[in-house]
């Protein structure tokens, strides 16, 4: 028989678990009248959903043009263009911030590898455009539900000369280097590195031993040699320590006597042939490429005063090319030494730094657009071929451009190191080059680099302007090996310009430089 106390609780936990049925059965009545009532819209049109196929329609991909409107397809050309290739797992669902109206990376789109693919990707890139369609439970299509037509990428534009990148690549002939031509504001005419690659399948080169990917024209560092010296000659010029008047005489070696003993620094010409050049001015120094007369003037300068001046000429920044890959040029110092080798500077170091020997190691595109200065009349061009250069004037007096000028005509004529351009003038209607020869020694092998830099400005008589720069590497002396492959391409882009009239035999001189 139960007790009072015993029914009372029975009654309590009765009435608590009927409570909770109710509730229960409340809260199921809410969710269901949600699901079927309030969201049953939004949940048919997501099961309607799951029957519309999505297909992506892909965007043609805009092609790379000469400045004559001919695609740059083809190993001619690998180093400018770049190649194609899918994205990677980490690029999936990325935006370019260049470009994010264009959408985020999708798993198999084709981007932009190196050269002006993946400098402009984002306006070679198109947007794709999709099809909707209705499909059954297996995927097949069942109604056509409309669609979005693809946007197509857009040309790209260069200032490629076609026929002169083709003629570069030919006269380098295999020969690994580079060669950098543009006009004398900064236009890239033709940009050039071997060994190249197959930009249609690149599989092969990322074995190659020789870097057939590695643009050597931007990411290679070299020893620049007597191409250097228009740049220190400026350098003397400007800061008063020599004019057009200033003679030296070089009896082949300069000796400095310090508390350690005592230290020759020769010139080529007498390290070579025992020759002496005597008395010269700037104009004949340059066109001898006499080393003795540069370490003097170097000297003359100073280490930090010639550092500015490499700063004003652009070696200490990058060309700003729209190209990727580009490195810094090294342009050593006494800080730079006593860091990195823990080394005072000596005066030795600046006679090296003042042949363009030593530590300093210059990209090709770097020292070219150096050289630009001399060329243009005094103004810093970034370098471009899509897009409008930007010069600015460096405040270099004209009469010292002229001079410089004038030295580096005299190197392509009798008597100068140039003597594969000793007879351009008379087979091209008497026009003037402006040239300037390197022989850089390298520490492999006492192998050197050969380095040609010449240049034609627009007259009266010549339309036409270019500067060229020509490496090649360990190949030997500049005069011989990167001379005439730079006269045989002068003599291709003036084909126009050739004379009928008979050609003097010249001897050529002894040179090195």
């Amino acid at each position: 028989m139960q007790n009072l106390s015993s029914v009372k609780n029975d009654s309590w936990l009765g009435w608590f678990l009927r409570g909770v049925l109710i509730l229960g059965t409340l809260f199921l009545f809410v969710r269901l009248f949600e699901l079927q009532i309030i969201k049953g819209d939004y949940f048919r049109k997501l099961a309607e959903g799951n029957r519309i196929k999505k297909i992506v329609i892909p965007a043609a991909r805009g092609k790379i043009l000469s400045r004559s409107g001919e695609v740059l397809t083809g190993i001619d050309f690998a180093h400018i263009t770049g190649y194609l290739a899918e994205t990677t797992e980490g690029e999936v669902g990325v935006i370019d911030p260049k470009c994010p109206h264009k959408g985020p990376y999708q798993l198999g789109q084709i981007v932009g590898r190196g050269g002006l693919q993946e400098y402009y990707n984002c306006t070679l890139t198109g947007i794709d455009g999709e099809e909707l369609w209705e499909v059954d439970s297996m995927g097949e299509k069942l109604r056509f539900l409309g669609s979005r037509d693809p946007v197509a990428g857009e040309n790209l534009k260069t200032t490629i000369d076609l026929e002169l990148q083709r003629q570069i690549a030919k006269s380098m002939d295999e020969k690994p280097g580079a060669v950098v031509a543009t006009d004398l504001g900064g236009e890239v005419m033709a940009i050039y590195s071997y060994p190249s690659f197959d930009p249609k399948n690149i599989v092969p080169s990322l074995k190659d031993e020789d870097l057939p990917l590695f643009n050597r024209a931007l990411g290679g560092i070299y020893h620049p040699g007597s191409i250097f010296k228009p740049l220190i000659a400026i350098s003397a010029l400007e800061e008063g320590k020599i004019d057009k008047d200033f003679k030296y005489t070089d009896s082949g070696v300069l000796t400095v006597k310090t508390l350690y003993g005592s230290y020759s620094y020769a010139n080529w010409y007498f390290t070579q042939y025992g020759g002496v050049e005597g008395e010269i001015d700037l104009t004949k120094a340059l066109a001898r490429s006499t080393d003795t007369f540069f370490y003097k003037i170097g000297e003359f300068v100073g280490i930090n005063n010639l550092l500015e001046w490499m700063k004003k000429f652009g070696l200490t920044k990058l060309t700003n090319i729209d190209l990727p890959g580009e490195i810094l040029s090294l342009v050593p110092s006494p800080d730079w030494k006593l860091k990195v080798k823990g080394e005072k500077w000596f005066l030795g170091n600046t006679y090296h730094f003042s042949i363009g020997q030593g530590d300093l190691a210059l990209t090709p595109i770097g020292i070219h657009r150096a050289n630009l200065v001399v060329a243009n009349g005094g103004q810093l061009c970034d370098l471009k071929l899509a897009d409008e250069p930007k010069c600015k004037r460096l405040g270099i007096k004209k009469e010292n451009i002229a001079l410089v000028q004038s030295g580096m005509n005299k190197v392509c004529e009798t008597g100068g190191t140039g003597y594969t351009f000793f007879d351009f003038g008379q087979k091209h209607n008497g026009l003037q080059v402006s040239c300037k020869t390197g022989t850089a020694e390298t520490n492999d092998d006492e192998k050197t680099h050969a380095w040609f830099t010449v240049f034609v400005q627009q007259s009266q008589t010549v339309k036409k302007e270019i500067m060229l720069t020509v490496l090649v590497e360990k190949s030997g002396e500049g005069s011989k090996v990167a001379g005439p492959v730079a006269r045989e391409i002068l003599d291709f882009y003036y084909e126009d310009q050739k004379t009928t009239q008979p050609t003097p035999v010249v001897e050529k001189d002894l040179n090195n430089e």
